[in-house]
């Protein structure tokens, strides 16, 4: 109801953006020394027009006077043509900004009157001539950006300065994030996600994938050379073991003898384990694995088995702030690697932007390829988005005010047109000399 009500009534006044608001922090010094020159160029135009007039004015009354030698006729009709020429020009530039003695002559004022449609203009014939497909390819394959970019990047200092750059970037997005935030993204995104599904079944998959290849062999061997070595030094504990668990009543070298038959026997079981890669010990304990993996897969008893397990880690409280640890660590890393000059992080940026620099300065194929996706990426920009772009000059250009952007416009071309009014006045002059001098010798 409320947007009813006000469906009749006027709209607010839409704001002007005045030139000098938009050109905010505009060099004002820079626009005094323009406004002088611009003062200095006015007023020598003006002493043409004057100097015509003067001379056409004294031509004019030595004839009056009936004395006058024959060659004042012919600087009269030079002066006379010089005034209308600077006349006319001095119209034409100042129709450009404001109408000529504050009368409102048609077609005057232009500026102020077609803003809008010059700024129409304007960024039709950027989008047109600028920001072509062609045009805009044409250019950065003679740029030939990818060589430069590498020979810049190439040498240490450069890319010194952009591991810097880049460290500083990363020292931004670090304080910018919330620890909160981030903690919670990789409890979410890694944490969760890997104790959301079953363990057994990718693990049975995994198992199963090593065994096919026989990865298997050599954890054997190393299990089995761990025992070879351990049986070697073992008799100690086998002695200790017998003599506590041997009756009371069996002489203390029976004992002994039973140890060292005993040691002696594991020495040489665990030896032809570690040395017959076919031995039955270990192809049983492949059979195990097999099953194993099978039944993490296909067994619900073993799945439930490894879903309790994975239940208990995921319970422990190194696991529950894992997110929390993690980020800690690697935040106080960044931290104090961006701002050492010489963190293995900054001489490792270093070191992959020379690289990359070398990579693109000595390869003529891999240059082509980065020159192409350059070109390729920014013809798609200018062709998708090219209108968008230029509404910045068209938009920017509606929110000016006119007079304001009439007056700041002249001050930044006006000087170079008051050549004309000069030009205006010389070029009149000697076609003014031109005719009456045909006009004489005709009749």
């Amino acid at each position: 109801m409320a947007h009813r009500a006000s469906a009749g009534a006027a709209p607010p006044p839409v704001r002007r953006t005045s030139f000098a608001e938009a050109f905010a922090g505009a060099d004002t010094a820079a626009d005094a020394e323009r406004r002088r020159s611009l003062r200095r160029m006015k007023a020598v135009a003006l002493a043409f027009l004057l100097g015509a007039t003067v001379i056409f004015l004294a031509c004019t009354w030595l004839q009056s006077r009936g004395s006058a030698p024959g060659w004042v006729g012919y600087v009269r009709a030079a002066a006379e043509a010089g005034m209308v020429g600077a006349l006319a020009d001095w119209f034409a530039v100042t129709a450009l900004f404001r109408h000529p003695l504050g009368i409102p002559v048609p077609h005057t004022a232009i500026i102020k009157k077609k803003k809008d449609q010059l700024g129409a203009g304007l960024g039709t014939f950027v989008r047109e001539n600028f920001l072509a497909p062609d045009v805009v390819a044409t250019k950065l394959r003679d740029a030939e950006v990818a060589g430069r970019l590498g020979k810049w990047l190439s040498e240490r200092a450069h890319a010194d300065r952009v591991a810097a750059e880049t460290a500083t970037v990363l020292r931004v997005l670090v304080e910018l994030l919330r620890d909160e935030d981030v903690q919670h993204v990789i409890d979410r995104m890694i944490v969760k996600r890997i104790a959301e599904p079953k363990w057994g079944p990718p693990l049975g998959r995994v198992l199963s994938s090593l065994l096919a290849e026989g990865r298997q062999e050599a954890l054997l061997q190393l299990l089995a050379d761990r025992a070879f070595q351990w049986a070697l030094n073992a008799g100690e504990v086998i002695e200790r073991v017998v003599e506590r668990d041997s009756p009371s009543w069996s002489p203390r070298w029976v004992d002994h003898l039973v140890g060292d038959r005993i040691h002696r026997e594991l020495i040489d079981f665990t030896d032809k384990v570690r040395r017959n890669p076919e031995h039955e010990l270990r192809r049983s304990a492949t059979r195990f694995l097999f099953e194993f993996a099978d039944d993490l897969q296909h067994d619900p008893a073993t799945i439930a088995r490894a879903e309790l397990v994975k239940e208990q880690l995921m319970a422990r409280d190194e696991v529950a702030r894992a997110a929390e640890t993690a980020w800690s660590a690697a935040k106080r890393i960044i931290l104090e690697s961006v701002d050492d000059p010489s963190s293995a992080l900054r001489t490792r940026i270093a070191d992959s932007v020379v690289r990359i620099g070398e990579s693109l300065r000595d390869d003529a194929n891999l240059r082509d390829k980065v020159d192409g996706w350059i070109i390729r990426a920014a013809q798609h920009l200018v062709a998708e988005y090219g209108a968008e772009i230029t509404t910045i000059i068209t938009d920017t250009i509606e929110r000016w005010d006119a007079e304001e952007a009439s007056r700041r416009i002249e001050l930044h071309v006006g000087r170079d047109l008051q050549f004309i009014r000069i030009n205006g006045t010389v070029v009149g002059s000697l076609a003014g000399l031109m005719i009456y001098t045909i006009a004489q010798l005709a009749f």
